[in-house]
């Protein structure tokens, strides 16, 4: 079984800047990590792998300090790695993100299952893994809490939902979104880490995919973007009422009002 997993490096701090002009983060010289959700999707392509065969790649899209995360992954058991790097790629949305991955993708070859991780820390959309499935032409299963039985050509999983538990067999080639706590991530091995050392990390930018046109990348492919990212307003705003409970519903009531939450 072929496996693709999609990873992503995310700001490893809080502390992050923003480009006043595009809204968009800047991560030149940020400290940087693997995204926590990717892990789980990680461990799930490996243990699939162990008890089916095949091999695993993973792919991410960044700028060219983004392979470190790759050789994290090689460090873990995966065999192959690929990076989509372009400036044209820069400042893209959920949308571009997500046509960007999937002409990756197809740039690649035939993959029987890719997995994701539920959402990223720094964007918590949740929506390019079914985004990418979609672009794919591929049937998906989001919020993967268990995986049932992996078949010759289909795979059985639980998904969860706001007030049920789903088991949903969908065929393959598919895409699955995974939640935190489907399985443990393992640790990287510092042997696995040696002997992966040299290992290729295969770079691809726009002139590897077969759509070639700029505009539907990076800013230029974007149909949405951040008008402004800001800290909350911190309220330490403390006052003591006093009165029966009459009197206390009412400066309640008249408080809420005041805060536009009534």
């Amino acid at each position: 079984m072929n496996i693709l997993v999609c990873i992503k490096q995310v700001p490893g701090t809080t502390k992050v800047e923003v480009d006043p002009i595009t809204g968009v983060l800047k991560r030149d010289g940020v400290d940087s990590k693997m995204n926590p959700y990717d892990l789980y999707a990680l461990e799930t392509g490996l243990k699939i792998k162990e008890n089916n065969g095949g091999t695993i790649t993973v792919l991410t899209m960044g700028p060219p300090q983004a392979k470190e995360i790759i050789k994290e992954a090689y460090s873990m058991g995966v065999d192959n790695g690929v990076l989509l790097s372009d400036r044209k790629f820069a400042g893209a949305d959920v949308l571009a993100t997500s046509y960007t991955l999937s002409q990756g993708i197809n740039s690649i070859e035939d993959f029987d299952l890719i997995i994701c991780g539920k959402q990223t820390t720094d964007g918590d959309t949740a929506q390019v893994g079914p985004e990418m499935a979609e672009y794919l032409n591929i049937p998906h299963v989001a919020n993967v809490k268990k995986i049932v039985e992996v078949k010759k050509d289909s795979i059985e999983v639980e998904m969860d939902m706001p007030d049920t538990v789903e088991i949903v067999e969908i065929k393959l080639p598919a895409l699955i979104t995974v939640e935190k706590g489907i399985f443990q991530p393992r640790l990287p091995s510092y042997k696995k880490k040696v002997e992966t050392k040299d290992r290729k990390i295969e770079v691809r930018s726009l002139n590897d995919f077969k759509d070639k046109n700029e505009m539907n990348y990076g800013l230029n492919g974007s149909p949405t973007q951040v008008e402004r990212i800001f800290p909350p307003e911190v309220n330490d705003k403390r006052e003591m009422w006093h009165g029966n409970s009459d009197e206390l519903i009412l400066k309640f009531e008249d408080t809420l009002k005041k805060l536009k939450f009534i």
